[in-house]
C-alpha cells in the first residue's frame, strides 16, 4: 500500500458569528494540526512564505508517517492492533463465570454480580477523555505502553483481590488504563493512512476481543479457577509490551516535527522556523486543559458526533447486556456448565469476523465507488450508505435472539440471533469510526467521546438486564431494545447522508 499525501483541509467562517473564549482557544490548537495538511488559500494569508516552503517539503518526507514504507505501516498497525485486543478481551473473559465469582466472594444480590463485570465499562468510559488528549501533546507511543504496563500490574490486582470491595477498586483502575489503545486507535489510523486507505486496515483495530475473551475464560475458569482468567490477560500483557516498546514508532506528526526541531543546535532557530509548533507549548497547562475538553465539546456542540455516538452507543450497551444475561440463560434454560457456556458466545464471535471481513470491504468499496463518481473526491458522507445497510440487521438478530429463547427452542437458535447482531453491530461500528476519523481536525478526541458514550452504556445495560427480563421476559426486553435500535439507528443515518456535508461546514469543529 503506497502512502498518499492528505486531503486540503478546509476551513469554514462566519462573518456573523461571534468567537467565544473556546473558539479562540480551538484555533489556536488548530495552527499546531494544520502543518501536517495540505494548507488552503484561507491559511495561506496569515502563514508565512517560508512556513508554507517547510510545509511543502514535510509532505515529502520520509520521516512523515503518511510516507513511512507499507511495512513499517503495518508493523505499527499490527502492534496497535495486539494492544487493542488484549483490554476489550479483559472486559468479557470472566463473564461465564459470574455465578462462580458471586460464590467466591459472598455476593447474592444480582446487580453487584453484574458491577463486577460491568464497573470495567464505567472506567473504560472515563479514561478515553485523558487518553486521547494526552497523545495529542506528548504523541501516541508512550501513552499506549504506559497504559499496557498499568493494565498489567491492575489485572494482577484482580487476581489476588481478597474481598468484592478490592476486586471492583482493580477492575475500575483496569478499565480506566486499558481505555487508551480503544481511544487511541483511531487517531493512529489517520496518522499513518490516507481516507481511500483507512477502511481496509481499520477492521485489524475492530477487536474480537470482548468475544474471545468468555470463550477461553469459561473454559479457564472451570479447569483452573477464575483468576486465572486474569493470569491470562497479564501474560498478553507481557507479551505486547515486549513487542510494542521495541518496535513501535511514534505517528503524531505534530509531535514528531516538535522533537525534530528541538534536536536542532541552534535553540533560537525553532522558534523562527516553526513558531505556530512551539506557541502552543508555551503554557503546557493550559494546552493540555483545551485538549482534555476537547471530547466533551464534541459530545455537546457537534450533533453528528452525539447522534452516532449514541446509536453505536445503544447497540454496545446490548452487547455487554448478554454478556451478563447470557450465564443465567444458557444455565438456567439449556442447562450448560462454565466451559460449554462460554461456547454460547461463539454466535457473537461469527458475526463479528464475518462482519469485520465483509463489513470493512463493503465499506471501502462504496466509498471508493460514490468517489470516483464525485471526481475522485471522498467526502465523509460516502460512509454512511454502509452504516445504513449494517442498521438493519441489529433489530432483526436482536428480535430472533429473544424470542427464540422464550419459547426454549433448541439453543442454536438464540445462538444465530446473536450471530446476526453481532454482525449489525460491527457493521455500523466501522463506519461510525471512520466517519468521526474523516470529519473531525482531532480524530483521537472525537473517536475518544464516542468510546465514551457507548463504555457508559456498556456499564448501565448489565445492571438493569436481570430486572428487565424478569418484568418482560426475553422476548419483550429484545423487542424493546430492536424497537429503540430501529429509531435511532435508521432514520439519523439517512438524514446525516443528506444533510451531513451542510452541518459540517458550519461547523468550527471540523476539517
Amino acid at each position: 500500500m503506497s502512502a498518499s499525501p492528505p486531503e486540503t483541509v478546509c476551513v469554514e467562517s462566519s462573518n456573523t458569528r461571534v468567537p467565544d473564549e473556546d473558539d479562540v482557544d480551538e484555533l489556536r490548537l488548530f495552527q499546531l494540526h494544520s502543518v501536517s495538511a495540505v494548507i488552503d488559500d484561507n491559511l495561506e494569508n496569515k502563514i508565512s512564505d517560508h512556513l508554507q516552503q517547510l510545509e511543502d517539503e514535510w509532505q515529502d518526507d520520509p520521516v512523515n508517517p503518511r510516507n513511512w514504507t507499507p511495512v513499517k505501516k503495518w508493523t505499527a498497525t499490527t502492534i496497535l492492533a495486539l494492544y487493542t485486543f488484549v483490554t476489550p478481551l479483559a472486559s468479557s473473559i470472566m463473564a461465564p463465570s459470574l455465578p462462580d465469582l458471586a460464590i467466591k466472594y459472598g455476593i447474592t444480590d444480582p446487580t453487584v454480580t453484574a458491577l463486577t463485570l460491568s464497573i470495567f465499562l464505567l472506567s473504560f468510559a472515563i479514561g478515553p477523555l485523558f487518553a486521547a488528549p494526552l497523545s495529542e501533546v506528548y504523541g501516541r507511543v508512550w501513552v499506549l505502553h504506559l497504559s499496557n504496563l498499568f493494565f498489567l500490574v491492575f489485572n494482577l490486582g484482580c487476581a489476588f483481590a481478597p474481598n468484592t470491595s478490592s476486586f471492583l477498586a482493580f477492575r475500575f483502575l483496569a478499565g480506566f488504563v486499558g481505555s487508551a489503545p480503544v481511544a487511541i486507535g483511531g487517531g493512529v489510523v489517520s496518522d499513518l493512512f490516507s481516507e481511500c486507505d483507512r477502511a481496509s486496515c481499520y477492521f485489524t483495530l475492530v477487536s474480537p476481543g470482548p468475544v474471545v475473551g468468555p470463550v477461553i475464560g469459561g473454559f479457564i475458569a472451570e479447569l483452573a479457577g477464575i483468576q486465572y482468567d486474569f493470569y491470562v490477560v497479564v501474560a498478553m500483557c507481557g507479551v505486547a509490551a515486549v513487542i510494542g516498546i521495541p518496535f513501535l514508532r511514534e505517528s503524531y506528526a505534530p509531535v514528531i516535527r516538535l522533537r525534530r526541531q528541538k534536536m536542532t543546535r541552534d535553540v533560537e532557530k525553532p522558534t523562527e522556523k516553526y513558531p505556530v509548533l512551539t506557541a502552543p507549548h508555551m503554557n503546557k497547562w493550559l494546552y493540555l486543559w483545551i485538549n482534555l475538553k476537547r471530547p466533551v465539546i464534541l459530545l455537546t456542540r457537534s450533533f453528528i458526533c452525539f447522534i452516532l455516538s449514541l446509536y453505536v452507543a445503544l447497540i454496545y450497551g446490548i452487547y455487554y447486556l448478554m454478556f451478563a444475561t447470557f450465564p443465567t440463560l444458557f444455565s438456567e434454560v439449556y442447562h450448560f456448565d462454565i466451559g460449554i457456556g462460554g461456547l454460547a458466545y461463539i454466535g457473537l464471535g461469527v458475526g463479528f469476523i464475518s462482519a469485520a471481513i465483509f463489513g470493512a470491504k463493503l465499506s471501502n468499496k462504496i466509498y471508493l465507488h460514490l468517489a470516483a463518481k464525485n471526481g475522485g473526491v471522498g467526502k465523509p458522507e460516502m460512509r454512511v450508505p454502509a452504516l445504513i445497510f449494517g442498521s438493519l440487521f441489529a433489530p432483526v438478530g436482536l428480535l430472533w435472539y429473544g424470542w427464540s429463547a422464550q419459547a426454549k427452542i433448541n439453543f442454536i437458535m438464540p445462538i444465530i440471533g446473536t450471530a446476526i447482531f453481532s454482525f449489525g453491530l460491527m457493521t455500523t461500528f466501522l463506519p461510525i469510526q471512520l466517519y468521526l476519523v474523516d470529519t473531525f481536525t482531532y480524530a483521537a478526541s472525537a473517536t475518544a467521546a464516542a468510546s465514551t458514550l457507548r463504555s457508559l452504556l456498556g456499564f448501565a445495560f448489565p445492571l438493569f438486564g436481570q430486572q428487565m427480563f424478569a418484568v418482560l421476559d426475553y422476548g419483550g426486553g429484545n423487542s424493546l431494545l430492536a424497537g429503540l435500535a430501529i429509531v435511532i439507528g435508521i432514520p439519523f443515518p439517512i438524514w446525516i447522508y443528506y444533510a451531513g456535508e451542510r452541518m459540517r461546514a458550519k461547523s468550527s469543529l471540523t476539517r
